[in-house]
């Protein structure tokens, strides 16, 4: 699952980057609105943690410009302006929650996990698809509710990605642009088969399907 992090304050954006990595998460990181609006325009992400105050701009501005473009996704306003009228503001202009400087990382984290959990239509941490379930806070996961196996951070991503998109044909690049952040060097393409090949010993064969030539679909039934 890829966040997109708007943030000009270089050591904040670094920090939380690498705690929303040990989360499971890819992310992009912007510290200007031109860098931010290219990367919204070319990349799927799941979710934006979005800096009000921006050295070429108004985040607000970036914030109204991108519902009027119909992007969707959930977006975490995160600012030093603390007085409610800001925080008003903030929400009318189209962000889902927001968050004063400075702030605990462990309330961040429950904010974004509760956005991304509102999104996918549901409110429990575990996700259930064709019997298996995947603890999305222990990044364990069952095919009998019984028996519970650790994944890698990698494993992890790919497979929250494919049950949160379950019977879609992703293709190996879709996928591993999930998995790695721009900054990140290019993997190669059949690292997507590895992983994929690692979950089917767990899950089944059955769950994760090759559509030859086109790519893979985690199956819903």
């Amino acid at each position: 699952m890829k966040l997109l992090l708007v943030e000009d304050d270089d050591l904040l954006a670094e920090s939380l980057a690498e705690t929303l990595q040990d989360e499971g998460y890819s992310v992009d990181t912007a510290t200007r609105i031109r860098v931010a609006d290219s990367l919204m325009a070319t990349e799927d992400y799941a979710l934006a943690i979005l800096d009000i105050g921006l050295p070429d701009g108004s985040g607000l501005d970036l914030l109204r410009r991108w519902r009027e473009q119909g992007h969707r996704l959930p977006i975490l306003a995160l600012t030093a302006r603390d007085t409610w009228e800001d925080k008003v503001l903030g929400l009318r202009c189209g962000a889902d929650d927001y968050m004063t400087k400075p702030f605990h990382e462990a309330e961040l984290l429950a904010r974004l996990h509760a956005l991304l959990r509102r999104q996918a239509g549901g409110l429990a941490q575990r996700l259930t698809v064709n019997e298996v379930q995947l603890d999305e806070q222990t990044q364990k996961v069952s095919t009998d509710g019984a028996t519970w196996h650790s994944l890698t951070a990698t494993e992890f991503r790919l497979l929250r990605y494919l049950m949160h998109h379950p019977d879609r044909v992703h293709s190996k690049l879709r996928l591993l642009d999930q998995l790695y952040t721009l900054e990140q060097d290019a993997p190669a393409p059949n690292l997507v088969e590895v992983y994929i090949g690692r979950l089917r010993r767990r899950l089944g064969k059955h769950i994760i399907q090759t559509r030859r030539g086109q790519g893979y679909v985690f199956a819903s039934r």
